[in-house]
C-alpha cells in the first residue's frame, strides 16, 4: 500500500497482487473502459446504465478531464454488463462549438448525463461543459439520439452541469442540476422546454462566509420512494462522498439527512445514481481503483461501482462503507449460456478492450496471453456438449473454458486459427465436459506474444 498526496488529497493506492483480487467486495463493474457519472434507468425489466467516458489518454493531475462521448451498458442481473458502445457524443450538438476556448474544445466536455422515458420516447440530458445543458431524443433507449432543439435547453450561466430529472406522480417533470449550487426548473410535457422560471434552490446553495449544512457539491440525483422525495448528490470537496437530503415535495424544502457514503481519501470524486430493481435498491458511484492498478499517478480515469442500499423505517438511508470495503452485489438473475451471448457481456475482465465494426457491432479486442473474462451466475441446466465462439485473427490462440475460477474445472479448450483478417469472422467449436447447475464462467486466453484474436460472441450447445 502506498499513499500519494495530491493537492491536499491523500490517495491510498493498492496495486493488484493477482487477478483474483477482483473477487473482493466492490470492484468496478466496467473494466474495458474508464467510466464515470453513472445514470441508471430501469425500463421493461432491464437496467440501462448511461455513463461518461474518461479517455485512456487523460493527462496526469487533478481535474485533467478528457471526455468526448457518452456510453451505454445494460444488465438484467446487476453483475453481468453488456457494452453497447458510444450512445452519443459532443458532435450531436451542432451548437456546441468545438472552438470554444477554456474547455479543450471537443477534447473535453461530455459530462454527467441522465436519461428518462416519457410517452414512449427517451430523453438524454447532456451537459456540454462550459456551453450549457442540451437534450437528445430517441425512440429507443439504445438510440439513435438526435438534438430536437439545435440550442441548449439550459444556458451556460446557471452552473449548468450534472442534470437530473424527476417526473412526479402528477405528471409534472422537474430538471435539477448545478455546481456548487442546486438549480431546478419545471419542464413541459414535451420534456424539451421549460414550464417556468429557472430557480436557484433557497437552501442547497453556497453563501459566502456562511456554514454549508448540506455539503452539496454537484451531481444531484432526484427521486421519489414510498412518499418521500430524495435529493442525493456528490457532497463535500475534496474528496467527495455521497450525501442526501429529504423533503415533502419535489422542490423541498430539503433537510440534510447525512451520507449514503462518506468521503474517502482514496478518491477525489463520487457521483450518485440510484434505482430500485427486482426488489432491491442500488446506488452507483465511482472510484479510481483501475487507474491506480496501472500507475501511482493521479489521472481523471474513473471506474463505476455499485452497491446495494437499504432504507430505515423512517425513510432515511443506511450509510454504506466505501466501495472497496463493502459487500459485493449478488446476482438477481442467471445467464442462459445456450443463447448467443455477446463477448462484451462480462462481470470482470483483465487486459481486454472493446471495439466496433459495421458487420459485428461491438466485440472484444486486445486479447493477449493470460487475459480473461468472467461471466457470473451462468445456468448450465442439465449440461452442455459443445462450445461455440465467433472470432477473427491473422494469428492464432486458445480459449480455456473454466468454471468458478481461473484455475477452476477445465471444461474444454477451443482453438482459434487464422481467419484471414482482424475483421474476417469465423466460427470455432470445441467439445466440453458435461456440467450442470449455476456457475461462474471464465474464458481464459492462451497463446504467444502479442494480440491473438478478436471475439464477437459465444454460446454453448
Amino acid at each position: 500500500m502506498k499513499k500519494l498526496i495530491l493537492s491536499g488529497l491523500t490517495v491510498a493506492i493498492s496495486f493488484m497482487a493477482s487477478p483474483l483480487e477482483h473477487l473482493n467486495a466492490q470492484t468496478p463493474i466496467i473494466q474495458t473502459k474508464f467510466t464515470a457519472d453513472p445514470a441508471p434507468m430501469v425500463y421493461k425489466g432491464m437496467v440501462y446504465l448511461y455513463t461518461t467516458h474518461d479517455e485512456d489518454s487523460a493527462p496526469e493531475g487533478m481535474a485533467g478531464f478528457r471526455m468526448k462521448e457518452w456510453l451505454l451498458y445494460t444488465s438484467t442481473d446487476m453483475v453481468n454488463w453488456t457494452d453497447h458502445g458510444t450512445i452519443a457524443d459532443l458532435y450531436n450538438f451542432k451548437w456546441a462549438d468545438p472552438a470554444v476556448s477554456g474547455w479543450g474544445g471537443f477534447e473535453n466536455g461530455a459530462w454527467a448525463p441522465q436519461c428518462i422515458e416519457r410517452n414512449g420516447k427517451f430523453y438524454l440530458y447532456c451537459p456540454v461543459q462550459g456551453r450549457g445543458i442540451g437534450v437528445l431524443v430517441a425512440d429507443s433507449p439504445l438510440g439513435p439520439f438526435t438534438d430536437p432543439l439545435g440550442k441548449p435547453l439550459i444556458g451556460a450561466e446557471y452552473d449548468s452541469i450534472d442534470p437530473s430529472v424527476l417526473i412526479d406522480d402528477d405528471g409534472q417533470a422537474y430538471l435539477y442540476w448545478g455546481n456548487p449550487n442546486l438549480w431546478y426548473v419545471k419542464l413541459n410535457e414535451d420534456m424539451i422546454s421549460c414550464a417556468g422560471e429557472i430557480t436557484k434552490d433557497k437552501l442547497i446553495r453556497k453563501i459566502e462566509n456562511q456554514k454549508d449544512p448540506y455539503h452539496f457539491q454537484e451531481g444531484p440525483w432526484a427521486y421519489k420512494k414510498n412518499g418521500h422525495y430524495y435529493m442525493a448528490y456528490a457532497s463535500t470537496c475534496c474528496p467527495e462522498g455521497i450525501g442526501y437530503a429529504m423533503g415533502p415535495g419535489p422542490v423541498g424544502p430539503w433537510e440534510f439527512k447525512g451520507y449514503i457514503m462518506k468521503p474517502n481519501g482514496k478518491s477525489s470524486g463520487n457521483h450518485p445514481g440510484i434505482i430500485d430493481y427486482k426488489g432491491k435498491s442500488y446506488v452507483f458511484g465511482f472510484n479510481y481503483r483501475l487507474n491506480f492498478m496501472i500507475t501511482d499517478k493521479h489521472h481523471e480515469r474513473r471506474s463505476i461501482c455499485v452497491a446495494e442500499m437499504e432504507y430505515n423505517p423512517d425513510g432515511t438511508i443506511k450509510e454504506l462503507p466505501w466501495w472497496d470495503d463493502g459487500v459485493g452485489v449478488a446476482p438477481v438473475g442467471t445467464l442462459n449460456p445456450y443463447k448467443r451471448t455477446e463477448a462484451e457481456t462480462m462481470a470482470w475482465s483483465q487486459g481486454l478492450k472493446t471495439a466496433k465494426d459495421d458487420e459485428s457491432g461491438m466485440y472484444v479486442t486486445s486479447i493477449h496471453n493470460r487475459d480473461f473474462l468472467q461471466v457470473k451466475a451462468v445456468d448450465f441446466g442439465k449440461g452442455a456438449k459443445t462450445f461455440e465462439v465467433r472470432a477473427a485473427t491473422i494469428t492464432k490462440g486458445k480459449i480455456e473454458i473454466r468454471l468458478d475460477g481461473l484455475d477452476g474445472t477445465l471444461l474444454g479448450v477451443c482453438n482459434i486459427n487464422n481467419t484471414g483478417g482482424w475483421n474476417t469472422w469465423k466460427t470455432f467449436t470445441a467439445d466440453v465436459e458435461k456440467v450442470g447447475g449455476v456457475h461462474d464462467l471464465y474464458l481464459v486466453f492462451r497463446g504467444g506474444d502479442g494480440e491473438m484474436f478478436n471475439m464477437d460472441y459465444w454460446r454453448f450447445k
